[in-house]
């Protein structure tokens, strides 16, 4: 199951929640108890490794068999 990361717009306060896809949006901040709370969306970080990508294949002019 997914984790959501929730800030309340009232009080500031950050807080995690395990969450099925299926479960509502918590709106009520457990800190000041206002409905003030939005999910707070990042970025996650990715690398490629292996063949297949740009940095790894441009260049040499070989040709790969």
């Amino acid at each position: 199951m997914p984790t959501y990361h929730y800030r309340c717009k009232n009080c500031g306060y950050d807080f995690t929640r395990v969450q099925s896809f299926s479960d509502a949006a918590i709106t009520t901040c457990p800190n000041c108890h206002e409905e003030q709370v939005h999910k707070v969306y990042s970025v996650a970080g990715v690398t490629f490794k292996g063949s297949g990508f740009y940095h790894t294949d441009s260049g040499s002019g070989a040709s790969h068999s």
